[in-house]
């Protein structure tokens, strides 16, 4: 008989990262929140005009 390899289930891979103090600013950060906002809505506008016209 074949041995199949044993799956490990917890290893580090498996974990997420754990957040930088600068990821953590820009998240938090509500100027950058906004352009973001405004940045992704201009884009979902123009996919919805291109669509209706």
């Amino acid at each position: 008989m074949e041995s199949k390899p044993k799956p490990r289930g917890y290893y580090d891979e498996a974990y997420p990262f754990i957040p930088t103090r600068s990821v953590k600013f820009w998240r938090k950060f509500v100027l950058w929140q906004l352009i973001r906002f405004v940045v992704i809505n201009y884009k979902v506008m123009k996919i919805v005009a291109y669509g209706h016209s």
